[in-house]
């Protein structure tokens, strides 16, 4: 199956033409105004703190820490990049680890007293080079992620997954065999654990400076999972306030143990069943009757009712920041991460990925629409390249969205915020092209960044390792 590239959508007609022909829509803003009159350039309030843009940095990991859960000069090299993008809002910088058995491999960053100074030490060589750029710090607000993998955990080998579920799932399961059996399954007196663990956290990233920390939702890790524990029996499962127990414990904590620090969310809004390779690769779903959170019974389409009443729930506990996401890399990654080219593990698009990147920005427009004074991320905006800045600038005033989100596209292009906001022509050559070889690398056990791009990790060993790979071309 093949479907047009972006890059060959040249003008401005020939991509609303694509889009026409899609039947979709996206909130194209071209011509850009000037720098002064943009959308993206306009300051925001949040909680009595300004944010001097509407660009942010989604959480962007590259499996580079220390074994200890330190961060690395790699980790380092990326977080700079983050400072020195030009965006104000830094969502997460990367998922840290609030105790070892959730880190989702064994380089991740693990957030606890041994190693709170060297993440303190990270987020200031984020505003050092932020301030090198020439941006101000006052109008920059930077979180943490923090995150227990759950599922997808795997502590001591890439090799070795080391899941923690909170339900049994017929087909998730079965792809996780030998390594996952009734061992495997969270308790509830352990789930009481870990609020306490995301709480902690909480403490020790405020006093390492972060203004926020986002209780991770998403991507079917383990907040994520809870939202669609509807079959699990106890105080974390079946009813809704049952499923959003551990999210109002956790931020309770919070709001108990620092009062000051902001509390963000970031969460797959819906879901589809899983899917895997068919016979020509494509990727297809697999029939179950799991039913996807933010998603139909059947896992193939999307009903937003529970979506909105989490949404409702985070108002009330006067949660404010939102970033949306969808799906999960691991099972139906074309809904989460839209891409012409799959990682080496997974599957051709079933759709063209411009679909997949609308179907997440209107959704997010729904929701913005719904709740006004939330304020919201948006994701899946690299894949339009080079009309990411026209459709986030045109989602931006047509308030679809607060923010244009920006995962990708940072590790090859970490200073496309700062050229648009500056009015400067996009550089071409550093656009990504979403080859994959980002998430390739962590699917190999290897480090994850640009190797088709970064003239830096174009240098490095592991390069060639993932260009072998299929589905890989560089």
């Amino acid at each position: 199956m093949r479907y047009h590239s972006v890059a060959s959508l040249k003008t401005a007609d020939a991509f609303r033409a694509r889009l026409a022909e899609l039947g979709i829509e996206l909130p194209l803003q071209d011509p850009l105004p000037p720098p002064d009159e943009l959308p993206l350039a306009q300051p925001i309030e949040i909680n009595g703190r300004t944010i001097g843009n509407r660009f942010a940095i989604l959480p962007m990991e590259g499996w580079d820490g220390t074994r200890d859960g330190r961060p690395s000069e790699l980790t380092l090299r990326r977080w700079r990049h983050f400072g020195s993008s030009g965006a104000k809002l830094i969502w997460g910088g990367e998922a840290a680890a609030v105790r070892h058995d959730g880190r989702a491999n064994p380089n991740q960053l693990l957030i606890n007293e041994q190693t709170m100074g060297d993440i303190q030490s990270l987020r200031q060589a984020l505003v050092d080079s932020h301030c090198q750029a020439g941006g101000n710090t006052e109008d920059l607000l930077i979180g943490l992620q923090l995150t227990h993998s759950g599922r997808y955990s795997k502590p001591n080998a890439h090799d070795r997954p080391e899941p923690r579920t909170v339900y049994r799932h017929p087909i998730l399961d079965q792809r996780m065999q030998p390594a996952i059996g009734e061992h495997s399954q969270l308790s509830d007196a352990e789930l009481d654990e870990l609020v306490a663990a995301f709480v902690q956290a909480a403490v020790l990233a405020d006093r390492a400076g972060f203004e926020f920390v986002d209780i991770k939702h998403c991507h079917g890790y383990l907040g994520h999972e809870l939202l669609s524990g509807y079959q699990r029996a106890g105080k974390y499962g079946g009813s809704f306030e049952n499923r959003t127990r551990f999210l109002r414990d956790i931020i309770s904590g919070i709001r108990h143990a620092s009062p000051t620090l902001m509390v963000g969310v970031r969460v797959s809004v819906f879901d589809f069943a899983p899917f895997e390779r068919g016979e020509s690769g494509i990727g297809q779903p697999v029939p179950t009757k799991q039913h996807p959170f933010g998603g139909t019974a059947d896992g193939l389409g999307i009903d937003l009712s529970e979506t909105i009443r989490l949404l409702e729930l985070l108002r009330e506990l006067n949660v404010r920041l939102v970033c949306t996401t969808a799906g999960c890399p691991y099972y139906n990654a074309h809904i989460q991460r839209p891409a012409l080219f799959p990682p080496s593990d997974g599957y051709l698009p079933p759709e063209d990925p411009l679909v997949g990147a609308a179907r997440q920005i209107e959704v997010t427009a729904q929701l913005k629409r719904r709740f006004p004074d939330l304020v919201f991320v948006g994701s899946g905006y690299s894949y339009l390249q080079e009309w990411l800045p026209a459709v986030g600038s045109g989602a931006v005033r047509s308030c679809m969205t607060d923010f244009v989100g920006l995962g990708r596209m940072t590790l090859a292009y970490p200073q496309l915020p700062a050229d648009v906001l500056a009015g400067r022509p996009l550089q071409r050559k550093r656009i990504c092209r979403t080859f994959s070889q980002c998430t390739t690398g962590p699917r190999l056990g290897l480090i994850s960044g640009c190797f088709p791009l970064d003239p830096f990790y174009k240098q490095r060993p592991e390069r060639e390792q993932i260009r072998r790979q299929k589905g890989s071309p560089d």
